[in-house]
């Protein structure tokens, strides 16, 4: 390995972005009388920069109004921490990976949100995400860090096929809410990097965490760029009983990073009355059947009995796979005893069984719906979501890809492609790093197909490994990628055969790992000149070109989305990437015909391997050659 000429060829840092540093250049620059020197280096006086910015003497910590926890201190540090990590392509599983804008990320996504900090900072314009609610039987992602290995390996729990972890956190944990708020807290301040000054951003929660993630926002977004706190029917049968109350809500938490003025605001309606019947128009509302669980005959006997429909036929509630069920409302109900002086006062609709199902000779049973006439408008942010799909929906969508429930929570894609229609740029980037099954990208491409719209997206989900006696274990998915690239895949086929648009149906999907490169390319100074010789090269022999490639673009701060080309000039196999924004190659044997060869193509950047030069003189002369014919070329070495 060559280590002399690094005055004369810039080497690439190949690591992620270091906003610690940044941020010291940035204060230094403004406040260079706050630098003062330690055994460690340069560091901030924040004593005299808590002066510079107040008007009155500051004498010593006072109370404020703030969000404190366990670990909050330790989230900051773990935001800022830069990763050496990469991602590596894989080629195989990707769909028209050469042409498509759409990228699919396997990984822990705090280590892939910083490796795009650089490529994707101010980009993204919609960021929407379903974390782990904190119900205390989810797994969360284990950050620490700054925790020794030992200690690090003790504390961890299950792992992933790709050695990545997560620990339980139930709630009789000591700190349940902190270890969440902890692994949340850097993952939404590297976010708000990404976001473009008009983005969005629109996370799904529940009562859990509800109140301590809005604390987080407006600390991160500030509380005046809070447009709501809206709520989504998420069951339509009202959800699971707590303390004699019914939860069958959500919440949407809606934040704009600077500017809301390309986000939809106008009035939408509490339900358009687009029925009509002897009293006037009205529209359909809840089913009166019971669903969910304790929904069967045998949960609520009292509450199976007969109800006259339009006509005056006698009908008992029957589910849909045949099951006796019951209503939701007893017999002596006022609203049921006035179903029986008036026919009408339930919407009636023939619904058919389960395929193959009869009940007492009939396939199709009677379902009465609530009439609702009130005409009231719904203005703002907090409107209730009640038209936009329910977790049910969520399951029968992707029941009608799979054949089967292989994931077991996912969002309705009709609710998603909502959330992303509220941004007015039909060119959005759209971001879910809790992607899950993937029904934001069938989202993006519904809404695509529908107003002929150029947005992307990139997903990235850690491949949690599916457990043995799940209906998705048994369907052969081993992890939630494969379930999520297989829906993505699906879900293109579908709304390509129903619509025949001409969209973008691929995505590139790139997995985490550790960096191309040997540790001697970080650290150096930690090596001897006879260590040193043992190393030819510094990439690691079991990566290839496109990985290379990936790292280049990401470190020289190029998105994942550009087109990339394979061409061969004078003999070496040359990347293209968008045109001439950087020409990389990675052969051995580079000399100076070469330099001549690539210069007449004037790229913008070019990049090398370090041992890839012919020798230490054909190094030197490849740098002065493209400085004189291409002197617009900027170069670099890895």
């Amino acid at each position: 390995m060559n280590i002399i000429d690094t005055d004369i060829i810039e080497r690439m840092d190949m690591a992620s972005l270091d906003l610690v540093s940044n941020n010291f250049k940035k204060l230094a620059a403004l406040f260079p009388n706050c630098v003062t020197e330690t055994a460690e280096g340069k560091v901030i006086d924040f004593d005299l920069l808590k002066q510079e910015l107040n008007y009155q003497i500051v004498e010593g910590t006072k109370e404020r109004y703030r969000l404190e926890w366990p670990g909050k201190r330790e989230a900051i540090v773990t935001a800022n921490l830069p990763t050496n990590k990469t991602i590596r392509p894989i080629h195989e599983d990707s769909v028209d990976f050469n042409n498509t804008e759409n990228l699919y990320i396997e990984g822990d996504n705090l280590e892939i949100l910083k490796i795009l900090q650089e490529s994707y900072l101010g980009k993204i314009n919609i960021i929407y995400i379903d974390p782990p609610y904190n119900t205390g039987n989810d797994f969360i992602y284990w950050d620490n860090y700054i925790q020794g290995k030992e200690v690090y390996k003790e504390g961890s729990g299950q792992k992933d096929e790709l050695n990545q972890r997560l620990v339980a956190n139930p709630e009789t944990a000591g700190r349940y809410h902190s270890d969440w708020l902890t692994m949340m807290y850097p993952r939404l301040k590297l976010a708000y990097n990404c976001l473009s000054d008009d983005g969005l951003l629109v996370i799904s929660i529940d009562d859990n965490e509800v109140f301590q993630l809005g604390k987080i926002l407006d600390e991160i977004f500030g509380s005046t760029n809070r447009l709501a706190c809206a709520p989504w029917l998420s069951e339509a049968s009202g959800g699971k009983e707590k303390t004699g109350l019914r939860t069958g809500h959500e919440y949407l938490l809606i934040y704009f990073k600077k500017s809301s003025e390309n986000i939809s605001q106008e009035e939408r309606s509490a339900g358009e009355l687009n029925l009509r019947d002897s009293k006037g128009a009205y529209r359909k509302g809840r089913e009166l059947m019971k669903w969910g669980g304790t929904s069967l005959r045998e949960d609520r006997p009292n509450q199976f009995y007969e109800l006259p429909n339009m006509e005056g036929e006698m009908i008992l509630p029957y589910r849909n796979d045949g099951k006796a069920g019951h209503w939701r409302w007893g017999k002596n109900n006022p609203e049921i005893l006035k179903a029986f002086d008036d026919k009408s006062f339930f919407h009636w609709e023939l619904r058919p069984f389960n395929e193959g199902i009869l009940v007492n000779g009939f396939r199709e049973r009677w379902v009465p719906y609530e009439k609702i006439r009130d005409s009231k408008k719904a203005t703002g942010w907090s409107t209730w979501l009640d038209k936009f799909g329910s977790n049910a929906d969520g399951t029968r969508e992707l029941i009608n890809l799979f054949g089967s429930k292989v994931f077991d929570t996912p969002k309705p894609f009709q609710l998603v492609k909502w959330i992303v229609s509220l941004h007015s740029n039909e060119n959005a980037l759209i971001m879910d790093f809790f992607a899950g099954s993937s029904a934001t990208a069938q989202a993006v491409m519904h809404l695509n197909a529908e107003d002929s719209g150029k947005r992307r997206f990139i997903l990235v989900q850690l491949p949690e490994t599916t457990n043995e006696k799940s209906e998705s274990f048994k369907a052969g998915y081993k992890n939630i990628c494969e379930i999520g690239k297989e829906r993505i895949r699906r879900a293109a086929k579908k709304i390509k055969k129903e619509t025949g648009a001409d969209i973008d149906y691929g995505f590139r999907v790139y997995r985490l790992d550790e960096s191309n490169m040997q540790d001697v390319y970080y650290k150096p100074q930690e090596y001897t000149q006879a260590t040193l010789d043992l190393f030819t090269d510094n990439v690691k022999p079991d990566r290839t070109a496109d990985d290379l490639l990936a790292q280049v673009m990401l470190d020289w701060g190029l998105p994942l989305s550009l087109k990339i080309e394979k061409v061969i000039i004078a003999d070496k196999q040359v990347f293209k990437v968008a045109a001439n924004s950087l020409y990389a190659c990675f052969d051995k044997g580079i000399d100076e015909d070469f330099a001549k060869a690539i210069a007449q193509e004037a790229p913008l950047r070019i990049v090398f391997r370090d041992s890839g030069f012919k020798d230490d003189t054909a190094k030197t002369n490849v740098k002065q050659l493209l400085k004189q014919l291409s002197p617009e070329t900027e170069m670099k070495v890895i």
